[in-house]
């Protein structure tokens, strides 16, 4: 039956035109719409036939469809790994633990890919489906983390993933291998999915608006945003397909695009080459999104104002907005939504100590993190870093040069706003076309290659304005963009000075108590906390803001456990082993549990039998 399968996804490949990796996960994203709905109809308090239903989906998938038994035995690692960790260390680096295995299974799997395996175009890369479970299984690790802590450690965010006790091995398995998210994501939280299995999620769903004649379902309806999610995701794929008749990165790397054409075009060509390599994201991104609504976990609340669903839960990309975008910031807040949460809420926010402001470390523990997800390939780490410097190119444009264009109110945009608009929308489209070829091409011979066939314009501009506003000449060149700035009338003004001495005078009746002062000075470190990088790519010109007591503390703290490492590396101490200790005592205590429950049971329904028998 297999093998039948196999021959049949060949031959389709052949007449689509569509290598048979990439085939394959499009037949199974598009299954999981039929198995979403079926899903929808399964009663609603049958828990275990849920998860049941969710692992046999993914089965077939990866031995039916897939036939990834390999890759299978890597996700496994993973998320065994990652149950073992989770339920038996019961420590306080257990999450940190737990994210290490992970992204050191990963590495491997990067590596691996990179210098040990040839690549075929027919064979499915199962590091994407391994980048998706890392996001899921370390947030995981700090869920349970969290669910055993005093809800006043945690923030709101926190208290609603804690997981309180930790899932049996059937659950977790559901969760993990989830069919409608299984190799392209989207990613999302352990406790979404326990709601979505329980349905609770769907808690604020008015009976009115619960499908069903005989017997009311709790998962509304949800077709029609299904339905325009997935043609959104075909709608993309129809471009995808239409694209190598004019693009390919083969032309790009030819002579012919240097002595056939001239700089202008060959600028625009990287901006199209750009909105190529993103196409299959929108393409595969929306297709498995609206699979996700149709089975119900994309359900984000009942808006009764509108009297209309929100969809968007697990949303992972809007392309509008990135192909719109006017600064890198509004782009990277649009693309791969979920990493975004999963580095601020597991990565930014944690690595600083408690009741700490994230800082230096959190900041550069961040991008590390997100350019090390992504892979270990050299064209990966030069798109990021020119994407920090980018950010920082945007923030001098933005505190500079936008506020020529706008009124003395700082928020009416003046008629010549527009010409600011389209040239931010120009500027920031073909920075991202320049930034993100190495990102594709992977090395650093092709990626400065084709650099250099436009002279690495972006590059020095990019440079060229930190120079100017962060080098030597920085005052003269802001003090010079300030004259052009729209001065507050001092008119206005006067009136405002006056009634503040009017009010002077009720200071005791409007003053602060100190228990208010503190909220506020609470709520104003909590919004700051919230700041963190998109995507993981900090501006460069955070570096100016970090005192250099902070970065001093923290080379202190990295030296002084590398002494001590060093003082204790020829032999290990026996604190070493307690965590691992306790580990294994917990897991041989859990399996006599076990087992002393089976054979109480066993007995007692040998004794059962045995009376009716006499009976």
């Amino acid at each position: 039956m297999i093998a039948i399968i196999q021959d049949g996804i060949s031959q389709l490949s052949n007449v689509v035109g569509l290598d048979e990796a990439s085939l394959k996960v499009l037949i199974c994203t598009l299954l999981s719409f039929p198995f979403s709905a079926i899903y929808k109809r399964l009663p609603d308090h049958r828990y275990s036939l849920k998860n049941w239903y969710n692992v046999l989906v993914s089965a077939f998938y990866i031995f039916g469809i897939l036939n990834l038994r390999s890759g299978l035995v890597t996700l496994l690692i993973s998320s065994m790994g990652c149950y073992v960790i989770t339920r038996y260390l019961r420590t306080p680096s257990m999450p940190w633990v737990n994210f290490l295995f992970l992204m050191t299974h990963m590495a491997y799997s990067h590596l691996h890919t990179q210098f040990f395996v040839e690549f075929d175009p027919n064979v499915i890369d199962i590091t994407g489906a391994q980048m998706i479970l890392v996001i899921k299984l370390s947030a995981f690790g700090w869920n349970v983390y969290d669910g055993k802590q005093p809800s006043e450690n945690l923030t709101e965010y926190n208290k609603s993933r804690a997981i309180k006790k930790h899932p049996n091995l059937l659950p977790y398995i559901g969760y993990v291998f989830f069919y409608a998210s299984l190799l392209t994501g989207p990613s999302f939280e352990y406790a979404d999915y326990d709601r979505f299995i329980h349905s609770t999620l769907f808690d604020d769903v008015p009976d009115s608006k619960r499908p069903g004649k005989n017997r009311k379902r709790r998962i509304p309806r949800s077709g029609i945003p299904a339905l325009k999610k997935t043609l959104q995701g075909f709608g993309w794929a129809f471009i995808l397909f239409q694209a190598p008749k004019y693009l390919s990165v083969d032309f790009l790397l030819s002579d012919e695009f240097v002595t056939e054409h001239g700089f202008i075009y060959r600028i625009f060509y990287l901006w199209a080459m750009s909105f190529n390599y993103r196409l299959k994201y929108y393409a595969i991104w929306s297709i498995a999104e609206g699979a996700c609504i149709t089975c119900g976990i994309g359900y984000n609340g009942y808006d009764p104002e509108t009297d209309t669903f929100k969809w968007n839960r697990v949303q992972n990309i809007d392309p509008i907005a990135f192909e719109t975008g006017q600064n890198v910031h509004v782009c990277l807040e649009a693309w791969n939504m979920n990493t975004n949460k999963w580095l601020k809420n597991y990565v930014y926010l944690r690595v600083a100590k408690k009741g700490k402001r994230p800082g230096f470390k959190s900041t550069l523990f961040t991008f590390a993190t997100s350019a090390f997800w992504h892979g270990t390939r050299p064209g990966y780490y030069l798109t990021f870093v020119g994407g920090a410097f980018l950010q920082t190119v945007g923030r001098i444009c933005r505190s500079n040069f936008r506020p020529i264009f706008l009124e003395a109110d700082r928020k009416t945009p003046k008629p010549t706003k527009k010409i600011y608009d389209v040239v931010c929308y120009i500027m920031t489209q073909l920075a991202f076309g320049f930034y993100t070829q190495p990102f594709v091409l992977a090395t650093f011979r092709n990626s400065l290659y084709v650099w250099s066939t436009v002279y690495y314009y972006s590059l020095i501009g990019t440079f060229l304005i930190i120079f100017i506003f962060k080098g030597p000449y920085a005052k003269q060149a802001t003090k010079f963009c300030k004259s052009f700035h729209p001065q507050p009338v001092e008119a206005a003004a006067a009136p405002v000075v006056e009634k503040v001495k009017l009010d002077e005078k009720k200071e005791g009746k409007y003053k602060l108590t100190k228990e208010e002062s503190e909220l506020v000075h609470q709520h104003l470190q909590v919004t700051d906390l919230y700041e963190s990088p998109t995507l993981g790519l900090p501006p460069i010109d955070y570096i100016e803001k970090v005192h250099k007591e902070d970065i001093d503390k923290e080379i202190e703290n990295l030296r002084n456990a590398w002494v001590s490492f060093k003082g204790r590396r020829h032999s290990i101490g026996d604190d070493d082993f307690e965590g691992l200790k306790d580990a294994y005592n917990n897991f041989k205590n859990e399996i006599n549990e076990i087992y002393e429950k089976q054979k109480q049971e066993l007995l007692h329904n040998s004794n059962n039998d045995d009376t009716k028998k006499q009976e």
